[in-house]
């Protein structure tokens, strides 16, 4: 199954749900991975039973022979996306470097060259992964 076919299909439905689309990924055995992120809020199981309505409305399963797994982007996954970064503007992150250093702050801004984390700007070139800080009150 195209990656691009998928993407194209789905996009309204996403949009539509008030998401955007995160990763799509499609293994060589045609295992299906859609992740989506809410524009505001979380993301719910009602917004996942949509995208998969849609793909097995479009896609005949019996003929593209496809598994499919319609997720959230979870609080423990590293940020992919630019609509991630500036949706998290404001809340802690931990942003992990090459090399293994770890930096913890409020991210203050995104761009596509660079984060700022509290008074740090920081190249993408130099870093691995950002994921959000979970904080238990």
């Amino acid at each position: 199954m195209n990656k691009e076919k998928i993407i194209e299909a789905i996009g309204p439905a996403v949009k539509e749900r008030g998401c955007f689309l995160v990763e799509v990924s499609v293994s060589a055995d045609n295992d299906i991975e859609i992740v989506i992120e809410k524009e505001e809020g979380i993301v719910d199981w009602e917004d996942c039973a949509a995208i998969d309505k849609v793909m097995h409305g479009l896609f005949d399963q019996d003929v593209e022979d496809y598994a499919l797994t319609v997720s959230s982007a979870g609080l423990d996954r590293p940020f992919k996306v630019m609509k991630q970064f500036q949706k998290a503007i404001g809340t802690k992150v931990d942003v992990w470097m090459k090399g293994g250093k770890k930096v913890k702050g409020v991210l203050v801004a995104a761009t596509e060259e660079d984060v700022t984390v509290d008074e740090s700007v920081i190249p993408f070139s130099q870093i691995n992964s950002v994921r959000p800080i979970i904080e238990f009150k």
